[in-house]
């Protein structure tokens, strides 16, 4: 996993659910590029225009509820949004951002201490959250070695068929 992870945020409410991260007319799409261009189109169509590659996604509680639609992160990743910070995310969200390689934080005070447009860097490894903006500093809960390894190697898959490659040759 980078060792920081740095781009402006892009804040957004409460209960921001996986039809607004991408709506179902695009499901069918399996190429996490062409996902990504219609990322939040349901909530803040122009995100894709404003956004640039490394930015990261600040959001109140909730993040990801609703269905359990599991392009609605590859959507986000795809983009090239390198993270997202929440003070709560919905429990299937969650473990599909992380089954992806999306890497995410809760962080209730980085949230109401972060406003829209101001530059982040994230520590994935301490978790440790800087608002470079305000100079402040938040923590978030840090990612165990081997969720770290997971998200590194780009999610549950690529993890599993690395390890099992590794045991091949021992």
């Amino acid at each position: 996993m980078q060792e920081k992870l740095r781009g402006h945020s892009h804040k957004y409410g409460k209960n921001v659910d996986t039809d607004v991260i991408i709506p179902g007319k695009y499901c069918n799409l399996v190429d996490p590029v062409e996902l990504g261009a219609h990322a939040l189109e349901g909530l803040d169509p122009e995100y894709t225009q404003r956004m640039k590659k490394g930015d990261i996604i600040v959001a109140d509680s909730n993040f990801g509820c609703g269905s359990s639609r599991e392009v609605a992160p590859i959507a986000i990743k795809g983009s090239g949004t390198s993270a997202v910070i929440a003070k709560s995310f919905a429990r299937i969200f969650y473990r599909n951002a992380l089954n992806i390689g999306l890497p995410i934080f809760e962080s209730p005070e980085a949230v109401d201490g972060i406003s829209a447009g101001d530059e982040v860097e994230v520590e994935p490894s301490t978790g440790i959250v800087r608002n470079i903006t305000t100079g402040k500093e938040f923590q978030a809960a840090a990612f165990p070695p081997f969720m770290q390894a997971l998200i590194e190697a780009g999610g549950l898959q690529p993890y599993v068929e690395r390890r099992l490659r590794e045991m091949q040759t021992t």
